[in-house]
């Protein structure tokens, strides 16, 4: 009888009395039933925020003490239309992970990072429109959480799962460093092409990074290149320099792609 007390307690802590008492393992279980609803709630927020938020169309150029208008790191307007494919996708994985996923162990890895960045993603709008300086703060933060969640998604259900993410943390890696191109010409730490390229060059390095660690999601690489486009084409006219720069990283992020594709490693593992 002895013996088997230390077993008992672990599996389920009681009252003095004697009375059962919910543990951690009834907590945590909790949780996980909890996890996909949670991610489709956070999901809804993030896509519905636009709605119920001002409109935002850009820094106001005349909040930093250098007015920053036109910023050369920032990518041509129609760039942003990408954010409708990565609003249905996550949409569309949200709801499939409730449906057909709920207890899924390769799908509740990516839940909680997903949490973590796209509830907290619901106010960057709102965040955006008062201040620059926290807007920068909370899209890296919301980068970091892509970022882990790309790197713990389920390689199965790839089209479900992994490309959705995979889309969000390449715009959120291109997004994450024109704001802080932006915030570095805007107190004029540099100039506004030289914040440009020194923003840029820390996008493509840390996106190299992924690219090689998740070849089989090229997804994540081919957004930061439609990201790069849209900053080549912003500066058509206008920085030589910045135009040499992208069209570098351009070369750099597209060769990694097409010798992934090439050697099969964009193929998801078995």
């Amino acid at each position: 009888m002895a013996a088997s007390c230390p077993a008992v307690i672990l599996a389920a802590p009681y009252h003095a009395a004697g009375t059962w008492k919910p543990g951690a393992g009834t907590y945590l279980s909790g949780m996980k039933h909890a996890l996909p609803w949670l991610t489709l709630v956070a999901t809804a927020a993030f896509l519905l925020s636009p709605l119920v938020t001002d409109p935002f169309s850009g820094f106001d150029p005349g909040r930093f003490p250098v007015p920053q208008v036109n910023p050369p790191v920032q990518p041509a307007g129609y760039a942003f239309g990408i954010w409708s494919v990565i609003y249905l996708w996550l949409a569309i994985s949200a709801v499939h992970g409730v449906v057909a996923r709920r207890a899924d162990a390769d799908w509740q890895r990516m839940r909680v990072p997903l949490i973590l960045g796209l509830g907290p993603g619901a106010a960057w709008l709102w965040v955006a429109g008062q201040s620059a300086e926290w807007a920068a703060v909370l899209i890296f933060w919301m980068l970091g959480a892509a970022l882990w969640a790309l790197l713990v998604a389920p390689v199965r259900d790839r089209w479900l799962a992994q490309a959705p993410v995979a889309l969000y943390a390449g715009w959120l890696t291109a997004a994450a460093h024109v704001s802080l191109g932006i915030l570095l010409g805007g107190y004029g730490l540099a100039s506004p092409e030289v914040a440009a390229v020194l923003a840029l060059g820390l996008a493509v390095a840390l996106g190299l990074g992924i690219v090689l660690l998740r070849p089989h999601a090229p997804e994540y690489g081919l957004t930061l290149i439609w990201a790069l486009v849209g900053v080549l084409v912003a500066n058509l006219g206008g920085s030589g320099l910045v135009q040499g720069v992208v069209l570098v990283a351009l070369v750099a992020v597209l060769s990694a792609v097409i010798h992934l594709i090439g050697t099969g490693q964009t193929r998801a593992p078995l």
